[in-house]
């Protein structure tokens, strides 16, 4: 089973938005009670936080999916949905926050860092809040809007003062378990190390953290055994050792050929050049080892190296190796710049911005609208409503997109798409001063032509067929003549 792990991939769910509600008051001797239909709760969003009692990724490797909760939808009275809770989810220091093809979101160093990395949706409005002085009893409510939903990629990075590098069985894990409390498994084989370990140096006043990384092997860069394991964890360290093993007996190496190996492999991996560097060359127990450091030294002190020569198993070389971390460590702290309190910078509107843009599809010759604000109100309208739809087009068209529309050419007919949705555009939906509510849940500016009568031809029609036909009348009007005409003789 495994007990270490820095890489994860999360499936993120933020909570959707609740619905508004549509309703109206009814009450005993209150006829017009007006529209009291609440709004609904906004969802629970994703957060990021680091906790310096969490030093892997196990969690997030056994449960990957990860939902906030939804928003509860309004009811009436005026009864607003409850909001969804939000989800923190606790990682370790040094945790970068990436989506899957490599651009980073965050890199969250420092207890505390708090990243949101999946926003809840927003709840929609009821018809209360809709209500105005010409729509005065609205007969629909905005939908809740869904919740953001991404795969981010976790990577742990050690943040880490020193870092040891070496190949496998160099000596590693026996270095850090001696001049540190950390306890890490240390065998005769190569690979024993299979995750970073981490042990706090403490040398006079000075303090730091030394990490002891998987063995580093020719090809490491490319992903070749543990390589990218490995160096991703020396990313953040600002001394890098060099851990050399003077008494292996593997053919063609050599404490000069290790180096070498070595720095090709960092140099391919880059970012890493800048770093200063410590040779130690270990096992100086062995009489061959004391040997070869002993010729070897004057060739990396040329290079520009500090050697020192040590043995973690006699303890010999290993005061002198520590202060020198620790010199290195201060001299980097102290080149760092002092770290100023943010400052807030607002940047407002500027003013001929107006919130979306427009540009042409080649694939379907369709107008398509960008936009925060178009794209939400969009996705939280009730599309089998035709009033919303109607209030939808009037919010467009105060908002500029009718008036940008036929400046781009758009003309009556032609594709349209906002999101995810896509319109026919009609350009004489906006209703402006002129619009007169109708019945709750229509608007007769998207009626389409139909054979159905309307009710005024339908009253009128009734009317004639009470009516006598006209021809009846003809002849009692000819019979009452008659009878005149006999009434005048007599």
């Amino acid at each position: 089973m495994a007990t270490f792990v820095d890489r994860v991939v999360l499936h993120l769910q933020a909570g959707d938005g609740g619905h508004g509600c549509v309703s109206i008051h009814r009450e005993k001797f209150k006829p017009f009670g007006g529209p009291d239909g609440g709004n609904g709760g906004h969802g629970g969003s994703v957060s990021l936080v680091v906790d310096p009692q969490v030093t892997t990724l196990l969690d997030f490797h056994f449960r990957p999916h990860v939902k906030a909760e939804n928003g509860k939808g309004g009811a009436g009275s005026h009864r607003d949905g409850a909001n969804g809770r939000n989800l923190v989810l606790k990682v370790p220091n040094g945790t970068v926050v990436q989506t899957p093809d490599g651009t980073i979101l965050a890199d969250m160093v420092g207890a505390g860092t708090t990243f949101e990395v999946a926003r809840g949706g927003r709840g929609g409005r009821g018809n209360a809040s809709l209500a105005n002085s010409r729509r005065k009893a609205p007969g629909f409510a905005e939908l809740g809007e869904p919740g953001e939903h991404l795969d981010a990629v976790l990577e742990l990075k050690s943040v880490a003062d020193v870092g040891l590098v070496g190949f496998p069985s160099a000596g590693k894990s026996s270095l850090i378990s001696v001049i540190s409390a950390a306890k890490p498994k240390i065998a005769d084989y190569p690979f024993t190390t299979l995750v970073p370990n981490l042990g706090v140096v403490r040398v006079d006043n000075h303090t730091f953290t030394v990490a002891d990384v998987p063995g580093l092997i020719p090809g490491a860069a490319t992903g070749k055994g543990l390589g990218l394991e490995f160096l991703r964890h020396i990313e953040r360290c600002a001394v890098l050792v060099h851990v050399i093993d003077a008494a292996t007996l593997e053919p063609g190496r050599d404490p000069m050929a290790d180096i070498d190996a070595l720095e090709d492999e960092l140099s391919q991996y880059g970012g890493l050049a800048d770093r200063p560097r410590l040779v130690a060359i270990n096992k100086i127990d062995v009489p061959d080892a004391r040997d070869l450091a002993e010729i070897v030294r004057p060739d990396l002190e040329e290079r520009g190296y500090r050697v020192f020569e040590i043995s973690t198993a006699t303890r010999e070389g290993l005061r002198e190796l520590t202060y020198a971390m620790a010199q290195l460590v201060a001299e980097t702290r102290a080149a760092v710049p002092v770290v100023e309190e943010p400052r807030i910078v607002i940047r407002p509107t500027a003013v001929d911005d107006a919130g979306f843009t427009i540009e042409r599809d080649p694939a379907d010759e369709a107008y398509v609208v960008r936009g925060a604000r178009p794209e939400r109100w969009v996705r939280q309208t009730n599309f089998d409503n035709d009033e919303a739809v109607g209030f939808l087009a009037d919010r467009l068209a105060r908002l500029g997109v009718e008036e940008q529309l036929a400046k781009a050419g758009a003309q009556p007919g032609d594709l349209v798409r906002i999101g995810v949705r896509e319109f026919d555009w009609r350009p004489t939906l906006y209703a402006g001063p002129d619009y007169v509510p109708t019945t709750r849940g229509t608007d007769i500016r998207l009626e389409e032509a139909s054979k159905r009568a309307s009710a005024a031809d339908r009253l009128a029609a009734r009317k004639a067929r009470r009516q006598r036909p006209a021809d009846e009348l003809g002849t009692d009007a000819d019979v009452s003549d008659d009878e005149d005409d006999d009434d005048l003789e007599d």
